[in-house]
């Protein structure tokens, strides 16, 4: 799940909620989640996402960066430059967590979703959710 998706889920948007129950795993990459708090940090709302946070966090798995994500990111950001298309570093991480954990689905906006079209194919993509 991306920075956009979650905050969504957040804001109570039904379709995020929806495609989180259909499926048999919820993770969310630390670097969304670094994302996401730096955002609340200045939110005039930052209280009540805090809480909501606290309240939901540990429904997700945390995905972490390891060595094994290097390749895919790699692999990930020279193929869109090739292609010029390139995207933000975050996404990429985002997108080569996805493929080094093997999550099957995801949940993306915005630019994720050209590394979703571009981890495809690679032949190592997930499966788009929406």
């Amino acid at each position: 799940m991306d920075t956009n998706a979650l905050s969504a889920f957040a804001d109570g948007e039904p379709g995020v909620g929806e495609i989180l129950r259909r499926q048999q795993r919820a993770a969310l990459p630390v670097i969304v989640l670094g994302e996401f708090r730096y955002g609340i940090a200045g939110s005039r709302n930052r209280k009540a996402y805090e809480a909501w946070l606290d309240t939901h966090l540990f429904g997700f798995e945390l995905l972490a960066i390891t060595a094994e994500t290097t390749i895919p990111y790699a692999a990930l950001r020279g193929t869109l430059k090739r292609l010029g298309r390139p995207i933000p570093s975050n996404d990429a991480w985002i997108a080569a967590l996805a493929i080094s954990t093997g999550c099957r689905s995801s949940v993306a906006t915005s630019t994720s979703t050209r590394c979703r079209t571009c981890a495809e194919s690679l032949g190592r993509g997930p499966k788009p959710a929406i």
